[in-house]
């Protein structure tokens, strides 16, 4: 027991820190941080054209319905997102949610996704990748009717928890989110 080395526990604390601050990437550390309700809701947009717009209104798209199966990808973006954004932590999933609305005007399919969690650290990609996935779906089960498709205006219109509290996304809200915020 001679040999023991008393260390100070403030040093002991920032040593991990003190070795590798000098990577050029690291996941932040969340440790000390405490769990609340995290929430995120983003938004995104695509252009298909009117021919599937039409298939789609129409339940006649060659390759299946995109507005289901985008709905069920989004889910897949939302759990996988620490898979495939290097920095993102892991989170425990309390809930999500996806919203396509059709809008005949510019051919497009506007797609909303929420997630919730009790965690340490936001969901704010999770909300995002689910929007991207559910974009993606539909562009991959609309390019072969028409292939001049556009994905447009990926964003996060709110988020809520943590220290920061509630955000809005300066440039606005949908409609249907107005009355509520």
């Amino acid at each position: 027991m001679a040999n023991l080395k008393v260390i100070n526990e403030e040093k002991l604390k920032d040593w991990a820190k003190e070795i590798f601050k000098k990577n050029s990437f690291n996941m932040i550390d969340v440790s000390s941080k405490k769990e609340t309700f995290r929430r995120a809701l983003a938004s995104g947009k695509i252009y298909v054209g009117k021919e599937v717009f039409n298939l789609i209104r129409n339940k006649e798209m060659p390759k299946g319905d995109p507005i289901t199966l985008a709905e069920v990808s989004a889910i897949l973006g939302v759990k996988k997102t620490s898979e495939l954004i290097p920095l993102c932590h892991p989170l425990p999933i309390d809930h999500t949610a996806t919203k396509i609305i059709m809008h005949e005007d510019d051919s497009s399919l506007e797609v909303f996704c929420v997630v919730s969690a009790v965690a340490k650290t936001g969901v704010e990609m999770e909300a995002i990748m689910g929007v991207n996935a559910a974009l993606i779906t539909i562009y991959d089960l609309s390019k072969i009717v028409n292939p001049h498709l556009r994905i447009d205006n990926v964003k996060l219109l709110i988020k809520e928890g943590g220290k920061s509290g509630l955000w809005i996304n300066p440039d606005g809200l949908p409609e249907f989110l107005k009355d509520i915020f």
